[in-house]
């Protein structure tokens, strides 16, 4: 479905060379990996790429506190913060370092979402990696995120006109400031799919957000055979029983085997299943990035989801362009000095099946008990 027209790619040149210093595990480049590889494979057509614009203080401020969106700016002038707006604010500290983009970067991030919801206020698909900031708060950062471009995204398709949108996060951790902003806004419901007992540590599967919410916490190692029940016992009836007049898909990188911030199990193919699966059942489909750690392993994934959007085929082996691409990232930690071939070789990971545990079973069946009744487009 999806309105017909070929998807779009929203991008930015902000992130190459942004770096939340050398021992933040976002150290790595993502976005600037995602595109180049995208590009090496000759998938993208220049008239489809879009550059982000940065969203500005007015824009921010729709979900953000003005004197956060005004500490963020400032925190970027002048590369420090006092340590009052550190403790109010949670700049420079709790993992959400002051660095040289702190405004500028997930500014960008959250201009892409907006774009993204006016490009698609008639119908189409758009893909926006450098977005999927789902942790931040009204007025502080939290978990690397200082702008909640997803909230932001999804606050322009409800200013647009839209009343009935679905929101679904399978990173590896909780998509909690998402969950929090619509909590009492029954246009968004928000379904997120992430790791048990990991940071932030909510989430529950009882937590279900004044009824339009549902949360599937899953086990260390879920796998792909865990993951396609999921696909196809919740995330897909509950899809179909909402009848979404939009979605947006975050689809974080962490919860892939390789990740070294979380303990699931996936392969990349779990993510093209999930975005095939959306992508045939809604007129309108934003997908943005997220999560991940590992510089191979989530700029593959990113750039593969971009091809399964278009119905690209894929390669056996990458091109020398692009194995070129993947050769030339650099990672501090111990995978990254011995890396295995098939990082610079191949976009699709091999499957990762696993046994189906009951308890995957029984939070399936959890999450469909009490459905609301979808929202009436307006």
């Amino acid at each position: 479905m999806s309105g017909g027209r070929l998807p779009l790619l929203v991008g930015s040149e902000v992130y190459r060379g942004s770096t939340y210093g050398p021992k933040h595990p976002l150290a790595i480049q993502r976005v600037p990996a995602t595109l180049d590889l995208i590009r090496a494979l000759g998938w993208l057509d220049p008239r489809r790429y879009l550059d982000s614009p940065r969203a500005t203080p007015t824009q921010l401020a729709r979900f953000h506190t003005p004197d956060y969106v005004a500490a963020l700016q400032r925190a970027e002038e002048e590369r420090s913060v006092p340590p009052e707006v550190r403790e109010r604010h949670h700049l420079g500290a709790h993992g959400n370092p002051v660095y040289r983009e702190v405004f500028r970067r997930p500014a960008t991030g959250a201009g892409g979402a907006i774009l993204a919801a006016r490009l698609t206020l008639s119908g189409g698909i758009v893909h926006v990696p450098g977005a999927g900031t789902h942790h931040a708060m009204p007025d502080r950062a939290s978990g690397f995120c200082y702008i909640n471009d997803p909230v932001i995204g999804l606050l322009e398709w409800l200013d647009l006109g839209l009343t009935n949108t679905l929101y679904i996060d399978i990173d590896a951790h909780h998509g909690d400031g998402v969950e929090l902003a619509f909590h009492d806004d029954p246009r968004v419901f928000t379904l997120s799919v992430h790791e048990a007992g990991r940071w932030p540590f909510t989430g529950r599967l009882t937590d279900r957000a004044g009824g339009h919410a549902r949360n599937i916490p899953v086990p260390q190692g879920f796998n792909d055979t865990e993951m396609a029940h999921v696909l196809h016992h919740a995330i897909l009836p509950i899809l179909r029983h909402l009848r979404p007049q939009a979605v947006m898909l975050q689809c974080g990188a962490d919860a892939l085997e390789e990740d070294p911030l979380a303990r699931l199990s996936l392969s990349n193919n779990s993510h093209l299943a999930v975005v095939r699966a959306v992508m045939a059942e809604v007129p309108r489909l934003i997908v943005t990035g997220g999560g991940g750690y590992n510089p191979w392993t989530v700029s593959r994934c990113w750039a593969a989801v971009w091809g399964a959007l278009n119905a690209y085929p894929v390669p056996d082996r990458l091109p020398p362009a692009a194995e070129a691409v993947l050769r030339a990232l650099e990672w501090d930690r111990a995978a990254g000095r011995n890396p295995p071939e098939h990082w610079f070789t191949t976009l699709v990971d091999a499957q990762r099946p696993g046994p189906l545990r009951a308890e995957v079973v029984q939070a399936c069946e959890a999450v469909l008990e009490g459905m609301p009744q979808p929202a009436l487009a307006g």
